[in-house]
C-alpha cells in the first residue's frame, strides 16, 4: 500500500491590498460546447456509465491519453460524422491556442468526459416565463410546418419589451456555478485515480497535477480588468513542486473542499452585485461596474468580463473596428433593420435576436453561433458556425468546419463569402482560419429540438429531423462592398474575397459585371428626348428602389445617414 499523499499547502493569506480573486465557469463551453446528440446526453446513472467510458477509452489511446475519433465513434456507437463533429467542438472551446490545437492528435480522454458530463447542462429559463400572456406570445406560433412552439420571436421581443426577462450574463454565470458545484463531486470523480489496494471508494481517491489541469476546461480565476488565471496558478496543492518530479497526488476531497468554497464565495458575489444593481449603486465607481454589467436597450455597447455587447441598434449604420473593440468575445443582441460591421478578429460571436438587419464578423478563429433571428443576413469568416432556431437568413462564409444547424428553422440559405476588407486576410491569420477548405456548402443538420433549451416542448418532436438549409441560386449571389473607412491603417493586404467563388457563382458574378457594362454602354449611345430620359430614368429609380428592398441591400443605405 503506498503512503498517504501528504496534506496541500494552505492558500497563501490575502492582505487587505490585494483584490478578491473569484472562480468563474468558461462560459465559451456553456455557450458554444452544448451539441444536441441525445447520444451524448447521460441522465441516468452519468458518473458510471462515463466512468466505464473513460476505462474503455484509455485503453485505446494512440498516444497518453488521447484517443482518435473514429476509436470514440466505435466506443459509443454513433456515426464517424458526428464524432468528429464533438471532437470539432471540444477544440473549439477548450484549446486556448490554434497552432497547438493542429499539432496533437486526437482528444484528450479526460477532456471529452468532462465535456460529456456537462452535455447535461440545461440553459438557464428567462424569467416571467411561465406568465401566460408571455407564453401566449410565442415565434412561431403554431402552425402547418412546426406544430409546436418554439421561442420568442425577435420583432415580438422588441415590441412585448420581454427583453428585460432574459437573464443577464450575472444571471447565467450563477445558474452555471450552482450546476457544477451540484455535480462537482461527480467530475472530480471522472478525473481522479483510487489509491492503490483501496479500491474506488469515495474517500480514497486522489487527484494527479495532470489530471487536476482538466478542471480548467471548466473553470478560472479572475476578475473584471484583469487577466485570467488558469486554475492551477490559483490553487494551492501543486504550488512550490519541484518541476523535475512529480508532484505527489492530492486527495479528490480537498480538492472538491476547495473548489467549492470558491464557488460559494463566487456565487455570494454575485448574489451582492445583483442585489446593488437592483437598489441602486451607493457610488461612482459601482455605478461603473454596474454600467459594464448592463443589459438596459438604451446602452448600445458595454463590456463585461472581458466581453463586449453590442445591444438594441435599429435602423442605422454601425462600425467597429479591431482597436475598438476591447474584447475577443463579442455579442451582438437586439438589433434591427441595421447594418452592422464588426471588422476585427474575434475568438467567439453571438449573435442573438436580431432582425431585418445585415451584420459583418471579420474572422471568427474559434466559434460563431446564430440564434433566434430572421431575415438576417450574416457575412462572416469563422472556423466554425453554429445556426440555432432561425428564420429567412442567408449566411455568406467562409468557414474550415461544416456549418452546424440545430432547433427549430425554417428557410435558412447558405452562400460563399461574398466581400472583404483591407485588413481581412491579417485578422484571419491572427485566429488561424484558412481559406481552404470552405465548407459553407456542406451544413450538419441536428435533431429538431435542443435538449438544452429550457422552453418545454410536446413529447415526441425530439425525434423530428431539423430543416436543414439550401444553397442560395447564383443567380441571386452578389457581392457585398464594404466601405474602406480606415484607409492607412493597419495592413492593407487583401485586395479581393480571398475564398475562391465555386464555378456556377463565378460565371453568373461575370454574367452580371458584363450584363452591366453592356446596359451602360446602351444608355449611354441610346438618344433620347429629355421628356423620354426622364420616364427612363424613373422606371430606373422604380426598378432599383424594388431591388434594395427585394435583396435586403436597403440596409446599406443606412451608412449614408448622419454623414
Amino acid at each position: 500500500m503506498s503512503e498517504p499523499p501528504p496534506e496541500p499547502q494552505q492558500p497563501p493569506q490575502q492582505t487587505p491590498q490585494q483584490t478578491p480573486l473569484y472562480i468563474h465557469t468558461r462560459r465559451e463551453l456553456f455557450e458554444h460546447g452544448l451539441i444536441p446528440l441525445h447520444k451524448l446526453i447521460f441522465t441516468t446513472d452519468a458518473t458510471q456509465t462515463l466512468t466505464t467510458l473513460r476505462n474503455k477509452l484509455l485503453q485505446q489511446t494512440v498516444s497518453p491519453n488521447r484517443i482518435t475519433s473514429s476509436v470514440f465513434a466505435e466506443t459509443l456507437q454513433i456515426s464517424a460524422e458526428h464524432a468528429e463533429l464533438v471532437f470539432e467542438i471540444i477544440e473549439s472551446v477548450n484549446c486556448e491556442d490554434n497552432e497547438d490545437c493542429g499539432d496533437v492528435i486526437g482528444c484528450n480522454v479526460y477532456d471529452l468526459v468532462v465535456f460529456l458530463y456537462v452535455q447535461s447542462y440545461k440553459r438557464l429559463m428567462p424569467k416571467g416565463r411561465g406568465d401566460s400572456a408571455v407564453v401566449a406570445d410565442v415565434w412561431p406560433s403554431t402552425s402547418a410546418f412546426d406544430g409546436f412552439l418554439s421561442a420568442l420571436s425577435p420583432l415580438q421581443l422588441a415590441r412585448s419589451n420581454v427583453r428585460k426577462s432574459m437573464p443577464s450574463q450575472a444571471d447565467e454565470e450563477a445558474h452555471q456555478l450552482s450546476y457544477l458545484q451540484k455535480h462537482l463531486g461527480n467530475i472530480i470523480s471522472l478525473l481522479a485515480d483510487p489509491v492503490e489496494g483501496q479500491g474506488e471508494a469515495e474517500d480514497s481517491l486522489v487527484l494527479t497535477a495532470e489530471n487536476f489541469e482538466h478542471l480548467a476546461f471548466l473553470f478560472y480565476f479572475g476578475e473584471k480588468g484583469s487577466e485570467k488565471i488558469p486554475l492551477s496558478q490559483h490553487a494551492p496543492f501543486f504550488a512550490n513542486s519541484d518541476p523535475d518530479m512529480p508532484a505527489a497526488p492530492v486527495p479528490a476531497s480537498q480538492v472538491h473542499d476547495w473548489i467549492e468554497q470558491n464557488i460559494s464565495s463566487a456565487l455570494e458575489h454575485i448574489s451582492e452585485r445583483i442585489a446593488a444593481k437592483e437598489n441602486g449603486p451607493i457610488n461612482a465607481s459601482d455605478q461603473d461596474a454596474m454600467m459594464a454589467d448592463s443589459y438596459a436597450n438604451t446602452t448600445k455597447t458595454s463590456t463585461s468580463k472581458g466581453s463586449s455587447h453590442i445591444e438594441g441598434i435599429s435602423k442605422q449604420s454601425y462600425v467597429k473596428q479591431a482597436s475598438e473593440l476591447k474584447s475577443s468575445f463579442v455579442k451582438v443582441i437586439n438589433c434591427h433593420e441595421s447594418v452592422i460591421y464588426l471588422l476585427a478578429p474575434l475568438k467567439y460571436a453571438t449573435v442573438y435576436g436580431c432582425s431585418d438587419a445585415t451584420i459583418v464578423l471579420g474572422a471568427v478563429g474559434k466559434a460563431l453561433r446564430i440564434e433566434h433571428c430572421e431575415r438576417v443576413h450574416i457575412i462572416s469568416v469563422a472556423k466554425r458556425i453554429c445556426i440555432a432556431n432561425c428564420r429567412e437568413c442567408v449566411f455568406f462564409l467562409g468557414v474550415n468546419q461544416q456549418p452546424l444547424i440545430v432547433g427549430d428553422n425554417h428557410k435558412l440559405q447558405v452562400a460563399p463569402y461574398n466581400t472583404f476588407y483591407p485588413q481581412l486576410e491579417e485578422h484571419m491569420k491572427q485566429v488561424g482560419i484558412e481559406t481552404s477548405p470552405n465548407r459553407w456548402d456542406e451544413p450538419i443538420a441536428l435533431g429538431l429540438v435542443d435538449p438544452h433549451d429550457s422552453i418545454s416542448h410536446p413529447a415526441g418532436v425530439s425525434d423530428c429531423q431539423t430543416e436543414s438549409a439550401t444553397h442560395l441560386e447564383p443567380d441571386q449571389f452578389t457581392n457585398f462592398l464594404i466601405p474602406n473607412w480606415f484607409q492607412g491603417e493597419g495592413s492593407q493586404s487583401t485586395k479581393d474575397n480571398p475564398f475562391p467563388l465555386p464555378e456556377a457563382y463565378m460565371k453568373s458574378q461575370n454574367k452580371n459585371d458584363k450584363n452591366l457594362v453592356e446596359v451602360k454602354q446602351i444608355l449611354k449611345e441610346t438618344q433620347l428626348e429629355d421628356n423620354r430620359k426622364r420616364e427612363l430614368s424613373t422606371a430606373l429609380h422604380a426598378y432599383f428602389k424594388d431591388w434594395l428592398y427585394a435583396s435586403g441591400n436597403i440596409r446599406q443605405l443606412y451608412c449614408l445617414q448622419g454623414e
